[in-house]
């Protein structure tokens, strides 16, 4: 009877554990995100992305299907082919959907597989945890499994993501995500910003100071203030404002 309520228990709280045949490794978590091509940028926006300099992108950013006019404070230098751009704020290239084809077609694939990604993210059924904390979240530790919340989501102390580099977390929101002033969300024990998803139907904002990993995956707007760092991706629908913020 004890072996089938640990089996039981199992199930219930990390319904996907994926066993690796070299070395015997395990993941915990849900199956990861397949972003496909959106994942070759850093940021991806529908609307534009705006920044208040200087603010520091690590990769490439793009907007698709609107026109580098929705690129706002990177003083851009198209290329001499141009497919695309650079910017002294920017590490990678720049893309928009009025450059140079073969960007247009490229980036309408992209941008169709982001919303591909929130709609397989934000679908995922059977949450581990529902409601955690009632979504006010500070000063605990989260590990790895599927998170569903159905109202917003404040982080007003430090959240530590615990797990290794093969875990996974899903975190639904249906509503806003807020992170407030100086807070952050940390990684402890090997987890990778790769491997954590934010499906937030409602805007996202990082205040000043404040910290935040993962991919975003955001229905509407990504905003980042003074000294704000995201550590991953920031994938939005609609636009991407940052305000000398730090994107790695």
């Amino acid at each position: 009877m004890i072996s089938i309520f640990i089996v039981c228990l199992l199930v219930k709280f990390l319904p996907n554990i994926f066993d690796a045949a070299v070395g015997n490794v395990v993941a915990l978590g849900p199956a990861a995100v397949n972003l496909r091509t959106s994942a070759n940028y850093t940021i991806l926006a529908k609307a534009g992305v705006t920044t208040k300099a200087p603010s520091v992108i690590t990769g490439s950013i793009a907007v698709s299907p609107i026109s580098s006019l929705s690129l706002v404070g990177f003083s851009l230098a198209l290329a001499s082919n141009g497919e695309s751009a650079t910017s002294s704020q920017v590490s990678g290239e720049v893309f928009a959907a009025s450059y140079a084809a073969p960007t247009p077609a490229t980036l309408t694939v992209a941008v169709g597989d982001m919303g591909t990604a929130f709609t397989d993210a934000n679908g995922r059924p059977s949450p581990n945890f529902t409601n955690f904390d009632t979504g006010v979240l500070g000063n605990v530790t989260l590990v790895p499994g599927l998170y569903k919340w159905t109202t917003a989501v404040t982080i007003g102390g430090t959240v530590t993501i615990s797990g290794a580099s093969t875990d996974t977390w899903i975190f639904q929101v249906a509503g806003t995500l807020s992170v407030l002033a100086g807070q952050k969300v940390v990684l402890s024990g090997g987890a990778l910003a790769s491997n954590i998803v934010w499906v937030v139907t409602g805007a996202v904002s990082a205040a000043a100071g404040s910290q935040i990993a993962g991919v975003i995956l955001g229905q509407t707007s990504i905003t980042l203030l003074t000294g704000a760092t995201a550590n991953g991706r920031l994938l939005a629908q609609t636009n991407v404002a940052l305000q000398q913020a730090i994107v790695n």
